[in-house]
C-alpha cells in the first residue's frame, strides 16, 4: 500500500537504541471516532474515512490515499485518521457526507517511533507501546500523550513479514 503513497513530512531529531525521535510538520487529517477501545472497529472506521476520500463528500471530489493510517485510544473510544495530501489545506477540502468524519488541523508534533513488521493486532501493539514507553523513560524523556499505531501497508494484500508498522509516542522535546 505505502510504496507509492505520500507520507507526512518529518525530520529525524535523534536516534536511540530501538527507536528514533521525529518532528512531524503541520498537517490536516480526516478522523473518525468509533466506540470502544482497541482496533475492533477499525475496519468499519477505515471504510467510512475511505468513503470520504473516494468521493463521499459534498463536492464528490476524490482525494489521494496517503500512509500511514493511524489509530489511538481516547477517553471516548478509538480514533482513526488519514493524513490528507500536503497539497490540501483545511480550507480547500470538501465537507464529508458522513457526519462522523471530522477534518482537523494538526500542529507540528514530536514523537518517539518504534518500527515493527508483521501483524498489528491490539495485543501486539499494546505490548510494543509499553516497550516504547520504557525505552523513552530509559533515555530520560517523558511521554506527553497517548501512543498511536501507524499502519503503512494494506494488511489484506501485504504479506505480514513485509508490512511496515510503527508505534508513535508523543514526547517532550527541547532543541
Amino acid at each position: 500500500m505505502a510504496h507509492d503513497l505520500e507520507e507526512p513530512e518529518y525530520e529525524v531529531l535523534s536516534e536511540h537504541e530501538g527507536f528514533e525521535v521525529r518532528k512531524y510538520s503541520k498537517s490536516v487529517q480526516a478522523r473518525l471516532l468509533t466506540p470502544g477501545n482497541g482496533w475492533g472497529g477499525s475496519s468499519g472506521g477505515f471504510r467510512r474515512i475511505a468513503g470520504y476520500i473516494f468521493g463521499g463528500n459534498q463536492s464528490n471530489q476524490r482525494i489521494a490515499m496517503t500512509a500511514p493510517v493511524q489509530m489511538w485510544d481516547t477517553d471516548d473510544g478509538s480514533m482513526m485518521s488519514f493524513t490528507m495530501p500536503s497539497e490540501h489545506s483545511i480550507e480547500d477540502l470538501p465537507i464529508p457526507n458522513d457526519k462522523g468524519v471530522e477534518i482537523a488541523e494538526v500542529d507540528e508534533y514530536v514523537v518517539a517511533v518504534l518500527p515493527f513488521s508483521g501483524f498489528s493486532r491490539t495485543s501486539k501493539a499494546k505490548r510494543l507501546m509499553a516497550k516504547l514507553e520504557s525505552l523513552v523513560r530509559g533515555v530520560g524523556m517523558t511521554a506527553t500523550g497517548a501512543p498511536v499505531l501507524a499502519v503503512y501497508d494494506n494488511p489484506g494484500t501485504t504479506l505480514p513479514f513485509m508490512r511496515r508498522n510503527e508505534i508513535h509516542l508523543p514526547v517532550d522535546w527541547t532543541e
